[in-house]
């Protein structure tokens, strides 16, 4: 039974009983040992950071990461004291609010970390961080075939104290693994140099794609993400790991009409009804995230059935046709993601309609569009 906000009704509802089943089938899969970094970045992928994150610590997570200071501190003032790291690094006028706020930031430049260890010397304090190693994802980080100019700094800093060592795969979620087993072998190289050297920070590599296809890259920690929003990294790992959705879209029939043959559907009559059909107009447009590119391409449901995308997407109203579909009527629970009746539209599947991925289909999804948490 869905339950509709007061107003109007296009609103997702986040499953915390899925949520916490993911984090069950991570653990089992990477076992007691290995911590779990939840990454909740980007209010957790669209689902809602403070109530998501605290579930995940409350079903056994331990550690939580996010992009940003301000969500780092959105998690704080809400009450959790589990570790954060704050993985997009930290800039020179926020030192103070990592300190108030007891955020662990990542440094990926020598020049960031000579700079972090002098300022923190000053005032006498101490700071641990995680540092981020380049071993072929081309974006942030030290790079690994450097490590002999770069690893006598480290030895040489003062207040700077390294938690972690970590890296990021460029291609995990490839069905072709050279390119990852590439980069796990330039990190497992870096790994044993610096336990050689004497070093005992928490060593991190796996994303959600590596924590499925490649045990090797646990170490210490794993960092799933889309995993735990219940998508996969591709499809093909739907048969490594039983996953479940946590997020459902869902809006109302705002407005039903009966229109002749050669009716014009929405701007720029990209839409022009080819017989007597019934449109469904529904609240919930590109400014909620449902995105413009799914114009006359993508479909919902509407009492069960596949109804399609008439015209184009405007910025607060779709809408649909729902000629073949029996006994519509006005206020139907219409479904974008998720299951209604036999029905189910997948992220997945909607991102394919629009050329992208289930990220980027969760992350878009507009603050106006609240998140009803259920199951918690």
């Amino acid at each position: 039974m869905i339950h509709f906000p007061p107003g109007r009704p296009t609103h997702c509802c986040i499953d915390h009983a899925a949520l916490c089943w993911n984090l069950q089938q991570i653990r089992a899969k990477v076992g007691p040992r290995v911590k779990i970094l939840s990454m909740v970045k980007a209010n957790a992928y669209g689902h809602g950071a403070v109530a998501v994150a605290k579930t995940l610590l409350a079903a056994g997570g331990d550690a939580l990461g996010v992009a940003t200071l301000d969500e780092g501190i959105e998690l704080r003032q809400s009450g959790i004291g589990a570790p954060i790291l704050v993985v997009a690094g930290v800039y020179g006028d926020q030192l103070e609010q990592f300190f108030a706020h007891s955020l662990t930031p990542v440094i990926y430049d020598l020049s960031g970390l000579t700079e972090l260890d002098a300022a923190v010397d000053k005032r006498g304090a101490t700071i641990e961080i995680h540092l981020k190693i380049d071993t072929g994802m081309g974006r942030l980080g030290l790079r690994a075939s450097e490590l002999d100019s770069w690893l006598p700094r480290l030895n040489a800093l003062k207040a700077v104290k390294i938690a972690g060592i970590f890296s990021h795969f460029s291609t995990a979620e490839s069905v072709d693994g050279d390119y990852t087993k590439k980069q796990l072998e330039i990190f497992t190289s870096v790994v044993t140099r610096l336990r050689g050297a004497g070093m005992t920070s928490l060593f991190h590599f796996a994303n959600s794609a590596a924590t499925i296809t490649q045990p090797a890259a646990y170490f210490d920690v794993v960092r799933p993400g889309i995993m735990l929003y219940g998508a996969y990294p591709s499809p093909a790992m739907a048969q490594q790991i039983a996953l479940k959705p946590v997020l459902s879209w869902h809006t109302k029939i705002l407005q039903l009409k009966k229109v002749p043959a050669g009716t014009s559907i929405s701007y720029g009559q990209t839409f022009v009804t080819q017989r007597e059909s019934l449109i469904a107009t529904l609240p919930v447009g590109y400014a909620d995230g449902y995105q413009r590119v799914l114009s006359n391409r993508g479909e919902a449901l509407v009492r069960g059935k596949r109804a399609p995308v008439a015209g184009r997407v405007c910025m607060d109203l779709t809408m649909l046709d729902v000629t073949d579909i029996r006994n519509v009527q006005q206020g139907d629970e219409v479904v974008l993601l998720g299951r209604q009746g036999s029905g189910e539209i997948s992220a997945d599947e909607m991102a394919g309609w629009a050329n992208t991925i289930s990220y980027e289909i969760f992350t878009s999804i507009g603050a106006r569009v609240p998140r009803i948490h259920i199951n918690t």
